[in-house]
């Protein structure tokens, strides 16, 4: 249980991994979440495309900007 109101489920779209940071797609209904976490926490948690995966959104802020 996390207090994080923001869960989403999802299935790992796609992982990108370099030296260190990985960058971790999550596909969550007609949306994607993109994710950077170290390259050890993808290894550990062994994400990989089709994996089902919980997506945690904590944050205070949202920025939203507009061209016009």
């Amino acid at each position: 249980m996390l207090s994080a109101r923001n869960q989403f489920q999802g299935k790992v779209k796609s992982v990108k991994l370099g030296n260190v940071m990985a960058e971790i797609v999550v596909d969550v209904g007609s949306i994607e979440l993109v994710s950077v976490i170290t390259r050890e926490s993808a290894d550990r948690m062994k994400l990989k495309p089709g994996k089902k995966v919980t997506a945690v959104i904590k944050s205070t802020e949202v920025m939203v900007a507009t061209k016009d």
